[in-house]
């Protein structure tokens, strides 16, 4: 380590040294504010009859140099793809030609010459006017190895990004479906809002948050773990369909389907049910599928996956009972739920020994992990959904579902719970998890509980993890393949909570 750090510094001063001769000759590259470039390199490779032997001007990186006495030849890299350059003193002159041997991979060029293809039929520039744009003091990663070490790639994404062009394309798909799911709401007439991101409570999901301190107010604040109350009291303001995509911050552990900093979308549709929500989720998807992609049956680490044929569509209870046998419909006390438990060596925290919670633990346990194709998991127990309307034909389950592909969940979605009573009722209940110890459980809300009391329609509301989905349709093994910039702990900091990727 102590060589190669020798190394870095010692290449470091080589180029500081070209640095400072431009600068004493009064050929500051970092004193050019402004290069017109007339051209991307993916645009003149694709329409090369349009632009045989037109002049163009064109910039970026230089990724590979081949100095051949009187002539050379470059490629350089823009934010489209590479082209090569031919290079001669005789067209350059003696004094910009002797100029452009002393550039090194890494500088920043402008370029300006005409189109043509070489005897090998490379579509390449023939340079009749080249300037140094920018200096770069840092070598690049070794050009046939690459920047390959995983943990540095994600703390230096800038590097990550040049010399793998291949993560550049998952970012630019990210790009694409971010803004096909935004289309499709807004032609399905949600409108897009904004929500406050720090919040006097956390509240709207189940997870502990970080915390903040507002100096003037003087109080604690949260960064938000969801956006759902504010939303919803927009629908009880009189806002038929609403929806917004942003940062969310739920303090957790990470590994390669958590970032403790990610993007969630959530939308409320009001006179609607849970049912509605399953549609708009596998339509949207299956969508945005077939515009980014152009199909719906796509492969996910190996794994064939289809959005498009119809989702199945079943009830958490019924879905334990085809993995496990154990049919919690016949199971109606807790203290059964705890037997059978027992017997099945599922843990469950003594706050949480109830029917409800011993139903989701199975679930979690024995099911999710099954779930390769899309699948919609209904009717939750209401202990696990404090935000949820119960089902009419059984008070101990909730019109709730996740969406699981591939064993994970992808969304998660209600019919709203509106009765301010029972809302209230299970706050309560929450705040009595938070005393015993659960940091992640509800807090009371009591701004929220009021709005609820002016009256909220009958209201469908989905919370869809736009990263993972990312992940599934850009066929990215970890959620830090999709974030620019992953969270990360500080180089020689130990983190005993922290599971890398």
């Amino acid at each position: 380590m102590e060589n190669e750090e020798l190394d870095v510094n010692h290449l470091m001063q080589i180029r500081m040294d070209k640095l400072k001769e431009l600068q004493d000759a009064g050929k500051d590259p970092f004193e050019i504010t402004k290069y017109d470039r007339t051209e991307f390199s993916k645009e003149i490779k694709d329409n090369y009859e349009k632009y045989e032997n037109k002049d163009v001007s064109v910039a970026g990186r230089i990724m590979a140099k081949r100095i051949m006495g009187k002539a050379s030849f470059c490629t350089i890299q823009d934010s489209t793809g590479k082209i090569q350059s031919y290079v001669s003193i005789n067209d350059l002159g003696e004094e910009s030609y002797k100029a452009f041997k002393t550039y090194d991979i890494g500088d920043i060029i402008g370029l300006k010459g005409f189109v043509f293809k070489t005897k090998t039929e490379e579509i390449s520039i023939h340079a009749k006017e080249i300037i140094l744009l920018s200096k770069a003091l840092r070598d690049l990663p070794e050009k046939f190895h690459g920047l390959k070490d995983v943990d540095l790639r994600y703390r230096q994404r800038y590097v990550d990004l040049i010399v793998n062009p291949e993560v550049k394309e998952t970012f630019l798909l990210r790009s694409k479906i971010l803004k096909e799911i935004k289309n499709y709401l807004d032609n399905e007439n949600y409108l897009e809002v904004d929500t406050p991101i720090l919040n006097t409570i956390a509240g709207g999901a189940t997870a502990r948050p970080f915390i903040t301190h507002h100096n003037t107010l003087d109080i604690d604040m949260y960064l938000r773990i969801a956006n759902e109350l504010y939303l919803k009291r927009l629908i009880v303001g009189g806002f038929d369909r609403v929806y917004e995509m942003g940062r969310m911050f739920r303090n957790e552990g990470m590994d390669i389907k958590h970032n403790p900093e990610y993007t969630g979308m959530e939308l409320y549709a009001a006179y609607q049910d849970y049912n509605d929500m399953m549609d708009i989720t596998e339509n949207m998807i299956r969508t945005v599928a077939q515009k980014v992609l152009g199909t719906a049956k796509i492969t996910y680490q190996g794994k064939p996956i289809d959005l498009e044929s119809p989702w199945r569509r079943v009830p958490m209870i019924t879905a334990i009972k085809e993995v496990t046998g154990v049919d919690f419909d016949n199971i109606n006390t807790d203290e059964e739920a705890i037997a059978i438990a027992k017997e099945k060596g599922v843990e469950i925290e003594d706050s949480k020994k109830t029917r409800g919670y011993i139903i989701n633990a199975f679930f979690e346990e024995f099911v999710e992990e099954t779930l390769i194709q899309p699948t919609f998991i209904c009717d939750y127990p209401v202990e696990v959904s404090p935000l949820t309307k119960r089902k009419p034909s059984d008070k101990r389950l909730v019109e709730r579902f996740e969406v699981f592909i591939d064993g994970r969940e992808y969304g998660n979605a209600y019919s709203e719970l509106n009765d301010p009573i029972d809302q209230r009722g299970r706050f309560a209940e929450q705040l009595r998890q938070r005393e015993a110890g659960d940091e992640e459980a509800n807090m009371m809300d009591e701004d929220f509980c009021m709005s609820l009391e002016y009256g909220m329609p009958p209201t469908g509301g989905l919370g869809i993890g736009i990263d993972r989905l990312v992940m599934l349709l850009t066929d990215s093994a970890s959620i830090r393949d999709v974030i620019l910039f992953p969270t990360m702990k500080p180089i020689g900091k130990a983190n005993k909570n922290e599971e890398e990727a």
